[in-house]
């Protein structure tokens, strides 16, 4: 039975004054952070889950802007394998919402073991994570007690903007700062947009999630969404990738959702994906692109039309909502999935 509100809805709306509290808290380390940068060349990302969806932006977001080559972590080299590394010169960032899941910790002990100097992103004050770390960007998302990532999800990537800043990136702290704002003037702009794909949802077993460069992390982000809370088989996927094979699963059956900013290099690609996958007869559904996306889609959720570079922070706000109305919708109580809970331990 569809419930008529849930956790998770009133999480999504507490993500501007989140934002507003950790950007208050994080912004002023930017010196502390640029003393790291100093001793570091290259950023090794370690993460699991929605955390490394996160980490995904934050190493297009370093790579497109702040001239640092950035990748993600196997952590089971360190726990499994138990291999040796020469991380001298590497900035390890650990990302965890709890900052108690002891695989990322183990593996960021691992890589300062290894040579490199290493900061914790966590919600966890006084976590492992945060007291492990040379140095720690506790997030302010409060307590988040729906099981789907929202506001410790949008907060990491915050943090990641300003680990981005701090690391010398030429981008305007300003944009930064006008981003909750912009983000809690769309938050019930769209309810119609985002009732009317609801419905062209419900029934369908599997989606496509699309979007390339920094919308690649949304792209991963809602599929998993989608996953977690409405079980449905969602497929996150660069444009790129998906144009190599995988396009051929979408079908009248099997929708696309294609997420990009308003503007920027790969909005192009990502209007020709819509035009293309609604041509073969499937039905394609735009999150931000502007105008040019939502005319090339069957239908569209607008987003806040800020700086490509802080555009997947505000584009996983749709996807949120979109994800928490279609679990209701199928009678599901997207704050408690089945089989998972706040904290996954991996070994």
């Amino acid at each position: 039975m569809t419930t008529t509100t849930s956790v998770m809805r009133a999480e999504i709306g507490e993500q501007p004054a989140a934002l507003r509290d950790t950007l208050d808290a994080l912004l002023p380390l930017a010196p502390e952070i640029a003393a790291l940068g100093r001793e570091t060349r290259q950023v090794l990302f370690i993460a699991r889950g929605s955390s490394d969806n996160a980490a995904v932006y934050g190493g297009y977001l370093l790579q497109a802007h702040g001239g640092r080559l950035a990748t993600l972590a196997s952590p089971s080299i360190a726990t499994t394998y138990r291999a040796r590394v020469d991380l001298s010169g590497v900035l390890a960032v650990a990302i965890s919402q709890s900052g108690r899941t002891e695989e990322i910790v183990d593996t960021m002990a691992w890589a300062a073991d290894c040579g490199a100097r290493t900061v914790g992103i966590t919600n966890g004050a006084g976590s492992p994570l945060a007291e492990a770390a040379d140095l720690a960007l506790v997030t302010r998302a409060g307590n988040e007690f729906a099981v789907p990532a929202t506001k410790t999800y949008t907060t990491q990537l915050a943090a990641l903007a300003v680990l981005t800043l701090g690391l010398g990136a030429g981008l305007d702290p300003g944009e930064l700062a006008g981003l909750p704002g912009a983000i809690d003037d769309a938050l019930d702009r769209h309810t119609d947009a985002v009732d009317a794909i609801v419905e062209r949802l419900v029934g369908v077993k599997g989606a496509v999630v699309s979007g390339r460069g920094l919308a690649f992390s949304t792209a991963l982000e809602a599929a998993l969404k989608l996953k977690e809370a409405c079980y449905l088989h969602a497929m996150g996927l660069s444009y790129a990738d998906l144009l190599h094979g995988p396009i051929a699963v979408v079908d009248s059956a099997t929708p696309a959702i294609l997420v990009a900013a308003n503007s920027g290099p790969t909005l192009p690609g990502t209007v020709a994906l819509a035009e293309r996958v609604v041509s073969a007869g499937a039905p394609a559904y735009g999150i931000g692109g502007g105008s040019a996306l939502a005319g090339a889609c069957d239908l569209a959720v607008p987003a806040p039309d800020v700086p490509e570079w802080l555009a997947p922070i505000s584009l996983i706000v749709p996807a949120q909502l979109i994800t928490e109305r279609l679990a209701r919708r199928l009678g599901y109580n997207p704050d408690s999935p089945r089989g998972l809970g706040k904290v996954t331990q991996t070994g």
